[in-house]
């Protein structure tokens, strides 16, 4: 599978363009804004976008997702129904972090811990990482070895725990039970700042290391 990160907003959140490369049939993850800006991405590339998947429910991840699928005519995928209320609360996200307007949406599909998506001949595996959100998910592709994790792990950090219903120990059991043991080869897609292999930060993530 083929990637393309668009770091968009204040806050450089990572927008993820997934897509297979026989087919260009993709998916976007986590459009958090600048939906120009994401478009002009995928028409450059001459994608054929299927979904738009969601990792969690924060301002930051989902700020265009709603224009991005209408003006692309597909469906919101994702994240896990624990985040309803993060989605629910939209409006009052932006006023508190100085953002445009958005309406607050529910998905088309919530999705599940080990549901499969297809992006043409690839697959996407559906992970629940809570700790962060009480919602999380994490998208991995099992054959290209690549995971787009949102705001769980970070090059040399974690994602933090103090908004409403976050929990540092069930952040830390999802990242040592759920994202170490797809191996450490495996590279990973943050929601913020630059990729780095799950077993770098085994070795030497202070949060999480062994």
């Amino acid at each position: 599978m083929q990637f393309r990160i668009i770091p968009v907003t204040p806050f450089q959140q990572n927008t993820t363009l997934l897509w297979c490369e026989r087919t260009l049939a993709a998916v976007i993850v986590d459009p958090g804004g600048e939906a120009e800006r994401i478009l002009e991405q995928v028409a450059a590339l001459k994608l054929k976008p299927e979904y738009v998947l969601l990792t969690h429910g924060h301002l930051d991840h989902v700020g265009a997702s709603a224009e991005i699928a209408r003006r692309l005519g597909i469906p919101i995928w994702g994240p896990h129904p624990d985040d309803a209320f993060w989605l629910n609360a939209l409006a009052e996200q932006c006023e508190m972090f100085g953002f445009p307007p958005v309406t607050a949406f529910e998905p088309d599909r919530w999705l599940q811990p080990g549901e499969r998506i297809a992006v043409g001949e690839e697959t996407l595996e559906v992970l629940h990482c809570p700790g962060h959100t009480p919602g999380h998910l994490v998208f991995f592709d099992a054959h290209g070895k690549l995971a787009q994790v949102g705001d769980v792990l970070f090059k040399g950090s974690i994602g933090r725990t103090d908004f409403p219903r976050g929990n540092h120990r069930q952040l830390l059991d999802s990242i040592r039970d759920r994202l170490f043991p797809l191996g450490d080869d495996v590279r990973f897609i943050p929601g913020h700042g630059p990729m780095s292999t799950l077993g770098e930060e085994r070795r030497t993530n202070p949060f999480v290391r062994d």
